[in-house]
């Protein structure tokens, strides 16, 4: 029997995503389901909700496990196939708000603050601890198990893991599958979606849109470019960063513009505020999200469970598609975070890339890019630097490297001096306790 195991179980409603596709997939209906979390309220509502899918829409043919507490993970891990990754270290309350409360004392406003700038560099530096302890247990008790990491900040988190771990690891994240869909609908040429081909690649949430053409072969970039412009000049939307990309730079890239107007010193500075309304930057808004989430849970667990009639479809998620592929050895096309091996040449080797990847039977295989345009490698950079230097902090534990790494975010060197962003690095450790007891 496959074993799967989803450790952050008590994120619900992308347990629900992940597992409930298994369900649906034929090749992994009969297997064996471990749910591991810390917290059991949300771990409880996991198993009411996946059980209840189980039966609707699986015959009951899972058997759903659950494990709480940090005493059981090994248990969770044991013998397992897959292993699910989508814990959030540290939580809404306290971490994410020091990450956003702490900055915007020193002037620096974040939009989503998981990925880069100094508030992804934290969430990585509270987070790796917990997947070093996950991946000794792993290397322990299910060695030759595919490790699937959702949790941001992916480049950091995923790179890690690579690097440090003899943990087979793959980044899974779904704004490469929605990129294109995502593009078309906001320039308004959704019929364009039927047939169309693409080609992405670069690093997680900037991966670029290398190539897109129509269902007969023709480029559909010119007509984009000319677009994107118009748009941009003409109404204010929710997409302007990523068009200005395109008006900049030629490319659109993968996640979305609250994201992207973080990632560079292009649109949040406080010396020309202006730029805040001009792109339609939504300051604050991961923990505008967070409160909503937290106050609508309880109705959205009822209309989830609609009674016990819970039902679902499988979606667009990586993860049971590469399970599928792996177990049946039937070949499946990801976009996925891998090391750079050569893969992308204009970019270090030591880089988490997100390329195209093949999976079948033996396992995640990555395919060759070559070199990407020299202006979008160097975006790239700006933001591989930081990457590399934050996991340098973490491997040697060394605080000096977290400045180096706030001092090289393209954001923060843009707002801060070199002694403030030391402040603020130290004001940020100090806040957040025992997570970052490597620093103290």
């Amino acid at each position: 029997m496959i074993k799967i195991t989803f450790i952050g179980a008590g994120s619900t409603v992308f347990a629900r995503n992940v597992l409930g596709d298994c369900m649906c997939t034929p090749a992994l209906r009969e297997c064996e389901i471990a749910l591991y979390d810390i917290d059991k309220n949300r771990l409880e509502d996991s198993e009411i909700i996946l059980k209840a899918i189980n039966k609707n829409i699986n015959e009951s043919r899972a058997e759903i496990k659950t494990y709480l507490g940090v005493e059981n993970r090994k248990g969770a891990l044991e013998n397992a196939d897959f292993v699910v990754n989508a814990i959030q270290v540290g939580g809404y309350s306290p971490s994410t708000i020091i990450d956003f409360e702490i900055p915007k004392k020193y002037g620096l406003n974040q939009t989503i603050a998981d990925t880069l700038g100094i508030g992804g560099i934290m969430r990585a530096l509270r987070t790796i601890p917990v997947l070093r302890d996950i991946a000794r247990e792993m290397e322990e008790v299910c060695p030759d198990a595919l490790f699937l990491n959702y949790t941001n900040p992916m480049s950091i988190l995923t790179g890690y893991m690579q690097r440090y771990t003899k943990v087979r690891t793959v980044g899974l994240c779904h704004s490469v599958q929605k990129c294109t869909e995502e593009l078309f609908t906001n320039l308004g040429i959704e019929e364009q979606l039927e047939g169309h081909t693409e080609y992405i690649a670069g690093i997680n949430h900037m991966a670029w849109l290398l190539e897109i053409k129509d269902k007969t072969g023709k480029d559909l970039y010119p007509m984009i470019r000319e677009m994107a412009k118009n748009k941009n000049a003409k109404e204010k939307h929710n997409d302007m960063v990523r068009f200005e990309y395109i008006n900049n730079f030629g490319y659109y890239c993968t996640e979305s513009s609250e994201h992207n107007a973080e990632y560079n010193n292009f649109f949040i500075k406080n010396r020309y505020p202006e730029l805040i309304d001009k792109f339609n930057i939504p300051l604050d808004e991961y923990p505008r999200r967070c409160e909503k989430q937290i106050a609508e849970w309880e109705e959205e667990k009822a209309g989830i469970l609609k009674n016990g009639e819970i039902t679902h479809e499988r979606s667009l998620e990586y993860a049971s598609y590469i399970m599928e592929a792996i177990v049946t050895n039937k070949p499946y096309k990801i976009g996925g975070n891998v090391m750079n091996t050569g893969l992308i040449t204009n970019l270090v080797e030591d880089a988490c890339v997100e390329v195209p990847c093949l999976v079948d039977g033996s396992g995640i295989n990555p395919c060759y890019v070559g070199a990407l345009p020299t202006q979008l490698a160097a975006m790239n950079m700006t933001n591989i630097n930081v990457q590399l230097l934050t996991i340098e902090a973490a491997v040697k534990k060394d605080r000096n490297y977290i400045y180096q790494a706030a001092m090289l975010d393209p954001h923060t060197s843009s707002e801060l001096s070199v002694a403030d962003i030391k402040k603020m690095c130290d004001e940020l450790i100090e806040a957040h306790g025992e997570y970052m007891a490597d620093y103290q």
